[in-house]
């Protein structure tokens, strides 16, 4: 959960120097892995760049106010980033403008203290200060990890706890059951095959976009920071680039209200719900060299605005809460845009056709409603045609994912490793002793 923080003068002052000194820290490591493998051949880990920071203590002086975990968690996220690269999961890592650095992580209570009980409270940041932060958790614990960011002039706080129940069960569960179907024009169209409802795409970046275009341009005509011929920004710059930010905030703060709203408008009356399983990364991809490339751009900001995966996890998560099924369809088996909800007819349909009209048995429906008829009949096992049933399907919940991720290393795999290596050690000294015993009782 993200806690707004309110420092006063002196402790803002505080953690500016902070994320600038973790800044520093990033870059150098960074810099320390590429040197080191360009001109010696030796690639540098976490653990060698973590058992030197001590000899870079004595020589940077500054980073001895800073707490030893906090810059343990830097230099593993630098190993994240190399990680993510080597595996094909990211790009080069780079440099880092104090722009482009939000903050740091406490990664044990050693380095915070969280004075709340769930709504509001105190922070108190070791070597920084006691700071007010508002905001309210749905679940709240023993605060294990602290991260600051600082994001459009304000700082936050996002401290994760260790629930005792995950699982938030009403005292009635819902038994209603629906399919929704994403989309552009209407966000969702839901069906629980007899009663069907949509609910219209908000646009808030369409509606805001000639506020954003205006304000751009007009950050335009300002001098803008160029690294090359040693130009900062000017005044008037910052200022235009704190409007654009602050119209982009919004529109991003107005979306993640509305998913929340309409998730929680879903889960309120049901407890197992179906949806399609949508790759967003691949449907937003650029559109090749053609005639066609202008209307595909215009399709992927149409997409990215309502915001499909937000509302995705949304739902998928607020279900679990209660306790309920979430169910995804593979689309590519099941297509259904494609298929008749009635009698598993088959029919391709292009973008444009937005209502169904079955060649077999004469079923009209709005194209959006019928795709959600079929996956909610496809889950239930009555889809006629294809002989599914629910065991197939994929269901999401606290035992189960829809997706398998590449792992690139987390805290929790570093403890593992600290610990496999301690043993390493602790087991190579007993085999040494028992040598050199043996070595001395044969002589």
């Amino acid at each position: 959960m993200t806690f707004r923080l309110y420092p006063n003068q002196k402790i803002e002052s505080l953690l500016r120097y902070h994320r600038k000194l973790h800044k520093d820290l990033y870059n150098a490591a960074v810099s320390n892995r590429f040197t080191q493998y360009q001109k010696f051949n030796h690639q540098v880990d976490y653990f060698e760049q973590q058992n030197s920071l001590p000899e870079f203590k004595k020589v940077w002086v500054e980073y001895k106010e800073l707490p030893s975990h906090a810059l343990q968690a830097t230099l593993k996220r630098v190993d994240f980033a190399f990680e993510r690269w080597f595996k094909g999961l990211g790009k080069r890592p780079r440099f880092k403008s104090i722009r482009h650095y939000s903050g740091w992580t406490y990664p044990d209570p050693a380095g915070f203290k969280v004075e709340s009980n769930g709504e509001n409270g105190y922070l108190n940041l070791s070597k920084i200060g006691r700071i007010q932060m508002r905001g309210r958790a749905h679940f709240w614990g023993n605060s294990t990890t602290c991260t600051i960011v600082f994001r459009n002039g304000k700082w936050y706080a996002s401290i994760t706890v260790n629930v005792v129940e995950q699982v938030l069960k009403p005292e009635i569960l819902p038994i209603g059951a629906v399919g929704v179907d994403l989309g552009c024009k209407s966000a969702l169209s839901i069906t629980d095959g007899e009663n069907h409802y949509q609910i219209d795409a908000p646009k808030f970046l369409r509606n805001t976009e000639h506020k954003i275009k205006k304000v751009s341009q007009e950050k335009r005509r300002k001098r803008s920071p160029n690294r090359n011929k040693k130009l900062k920004a000017s005044r008037r710059f910052k200022k235009a680039q704190a409007k654009v930010s602050k119209l982009t905030q919004k529109v991003a703060n107005q979306r993640q209200n509305w998913v929340h709203q309409v998730a929680t408008e879903i889960v309120s009356s049901n407890s197992f719900v179906v949806t399609e399983k949508l790759e967003v990364k691949n449907m937003t991809s650029k559109a090749n060299k053609g005639k066609r490339k202008k209307q595909k751009a215009g399709l992927n900001k149409s997409i990215l605005d309502v915001g499909f995966g937000m509302l995705r996890s949304a739902i998928k998560y607020k279900v679990e809460q209660i306790g309920g099924v979430f169910v995804e369809v593979p689309t590519r088996q099941v297509k259904p845009s494609q298929t008749c909800p009635k009698c598993g007819h088959q029919q391709k349909k292009t973008l444009d056709v937005r209502v169904h009209e079955c060649s077999i048995c004469g079923y009209v429906q709005d194209r959006d409603i019928a795709a959600a008829e079929v996956m909610l009949y496809w889950a239930k096992g009555i889809l006629p045609g294809l002989g599914t049933n629910l065991v197939d399907a994929d269901l999401s919940s606290s035992t189960t994912s829809t997706s398998k991720r590449k792992q690139t290393g987390s805290m929790r795999q570093l403890g593992e490793k600290k610990r496999q290596k301690s043993q390493n050690n602790f087991a190579n000294n007993e085999l040494e002793d028992v040598e050199t015993s043996n070595s001395g009782e044969a002589s």
